[in-house]
């Protein structure tokens, strides 16, 4: 449950530094509107986007793997329409707003480890080994 807490809350600073990085293409009217619409796009990501993704592999595969940028984009728009409060503004608002979504999660996320919820940082490592073996001169 804590990990779902957390990924919820990367999500939603996520969406909201989109709303600050491209005011009004991408905006809510109320803060419940903002954490429903992250919500909500945590919910599809993790249950739509893989299915999206597999039947897309050919479209995937030939564009290097910016389709998935248009997947993303395709499905903030769709949360868009389902949330009421929360705007996208055209498709390529959606994409440049999914950009700033998927770089700010996966920043946020690299500090999130394991499902126990404990924050480590990216240096964290369980047992530090010395390396062992020669030098040449």
């Amino acid at each position: 449950m804590a990990s779902f807490l957390i990924r919820w809350a990367v999500t939603t600073i996520a969406v909201y530094c989109a709303t600050l990085v491209m005011p009004g293409r991408i905006h809510y009217d109320t803060t419940g509107a903002l954490i429903g619409a992250s919500l909500l796009l945590g919910i599809i990501n993790a249950l739509i986007r893989p299915f999206l993704l597999i039947l897309s592999i050919p479209f995937i595969l030939v564009t290097m793997g910016l389709f998935i940028v248009v997947i993303n984009a395709l499905l903030l728009m769709f949360v868009s329409s389902v949330v009421s409060s929360f705007h996208v503004n055209g498709f390529w608002s959606a994409v440049w707003g999914s950009i700033v979504i998927s770089i700010v999660s996966w920043a946020f996320s690299a500090f999130f480890r394991g499902s126990d919820g404990k924050i480590y940082p990216l240096t964290h490592h369980s047992s530090i080994k010395q390396a062992r073996g020669r030098t040449l001169n």
